[in-house]
């Protein structure tokens, strides 16, 4: 009986997630129930030792940090001056709006990384122009849903920090890593856009100009674009050059976006008290997971499992290629169903083992799992990016033409996590020029 425990505990997780429950909650009972029944009482005094191990790691400090300043920025106004000053200088040539959005998107992803803001923002203020301006309902909210999730792979990325922190994997490096992959998918998106308003013009359409042109234009983009350039600089550029560690330069940009909210006069106290309080609600979803799938991950390794999950990938054959390709087809299937942390947390420790076995570079893999994670957030049921566009899209828009939408853009998520598959150089090339 207790030969199958680590089988039963998978049953039991999958049961209980499948039944609703919440995931920090299930993750943690079924450790300590089969902690107890496989180990005694004594399983309790070694798990503490093991979470504080995890609560004590310098580099998760970062995510905290990187989520008060995207919050705080997003309080900053800095979406909507980017959108409208986008939506100007593009506004001339056909697709013009959803190619600003998909600008827009890369920049706030490289400033804040906040996907539900990002998408929320775009969505009220870009969602109505874009219909009125001739856009068809699903062109318009797939960009949209499409272009808020770009935070999650081009850096600073807290994904990024918590695969980092699982995999043993430098962040600077899976940063550097990220970053051509990311505006490969930037380039993707805006390819998509011109190919489509060429053989379907009536559904992108060109949308009247804005009013500002010339000088005037120019400084309107100037002032939208360097407060969220000068944020990238310091923060990236810090950890690039070698300058700060992901973390330090987290509080660097904590830092940046408090200066740059007292330079646009934002910064008052209700700000500063919503902003804090966000913080500490995001940063305890993902610590109260983090400790919930360590708890589970210790269990889990103790009853064997780490040897069960890793015959059973040596049992497959046809070579390490078919299995990472299974595994990408697997992670890819849980977007479906759960959380992007939720699925770092609980799939990646146990597929560690089968990594390592592979023998391929762990930071391209890291860089395969982010740009995989990424389509999670636009795959049906759970994917909080369409339910974000869902709750501030107008009545005449349907939750199908939203679903609709999104298809192309998952295709072209997966279309580039093939090339990064092919040409691993994408991800590894820039790390080993800048940390050689």
């Amino acid at each position: 009986m207790k030969e199958c425990l680590d089988i039963f505990m998978v049953l039991a997780l999958i049961l209980f997630l499948l039944a609703g429950y919440p995931v920090a909650w299930t993750l943690g009972g079924i450790a300590v129930i089969f902690g107890v029944f496989g180990f005694g009482f004594d399983f309790f005094l070694f798990l503490p030792l093991r979470l504080w191990g995890r609560m004590t790691n310098f580099t998760l400090v970062a995510v905290p940090l990187f989520v008060y300043m995207g919050v705080l920025l997003e309080r900053t106004g800095l979406a909507e001056d980017l959108l409208k000053t986008m939506g100007d200088l593009f506004g001339r040539i056909r697709g013009g709006l959803a190619i600003s959005i998909v600008l827009v998107g890369a920049v706030l992803g490289a400033s804040t990384g906040v996907v539900g803001a990002t998408v929320v923002t775009m969505g009220v203020i870009s969602l109505p122009v874009m219909l009125r301006s001739g856009y068809s309902a699903q062109m318009a909210t797939g960009v949209i849903s499409a272009s808020g999730t770009l935070g999650q792979i081009i850096p600073p990325s807290i994904i990024l920090v918590i695969l980092g922190d699982i995999m043993g994997v430098s962040v600077g490096e899976l940063f550097a890593g990220a970053l051509i992959p990311g505006f490969v998918l930037v380039g993707c998106y805006i390819l998509y856009i011109v190919v489509f308003g060429y053989f379907r013009p009536a559904k992108v359409p060109a949308a009247l100009a804005g009013r500002a042109s010339g000088k005037e234009l120019f400084l309107r983009v100037a002032g939208s674009l360097l407060p969220a350039a000068f944020l990238v600089v310091a923060v990236l550029g810090s950890i690039l050059f070698g300058i700060a560690s992901p973390t330090e330069a987290a509080g660097v940009g904590a830092f940046g976006a408090v200066l740059l909210s007292i330079a646009k006069g934002k910064l008052t106290w209700a700000v500063v008290k919503e902003s804090m309080i966000t913080t500490t609600r995001l940063s305890s979803m993902v610590f109260i997971i983090l400790l919930a799938a360590t708890a589970f991950g210790l269990v889990f390794r103790g009853l064997g499992g780490e040897e069960m999950v890793r015959s059973f990938f040596q049992g497959i054959g046809g070579g390490r290629w078919v299995i990472l390709g299974v595994i990408m087809i697997v992670l890819f299937i849980l977007g479906f169903v759960l959380d992007i942390i939720e699925i770092a947390f609980i799939a990646i420790p146990i597929l560690m083992p089968v990594f390592e076995d592979l023998g391929f570079n762990m930071l391209w893999i890291a860089v395969l799992i982010a740009v995989n994670f990424q389509t999670s957030f636009l795959t049906p049921p759970i994917g909080f990016s369409l339910f974000y566009l869902r709750g501030v899209s107008p009545p005449e828009v349907t939750t199908g033409d939203i679903y609709r939408g999104v298809i192309p853009y998952v295709a072209l998520q997966l279309a580039g996590l093939l090339v990064l598959i092919l040409v691993p150089a994408l991800a590894t090339w820039l790390p080993a020029q800048i940390f050689k």
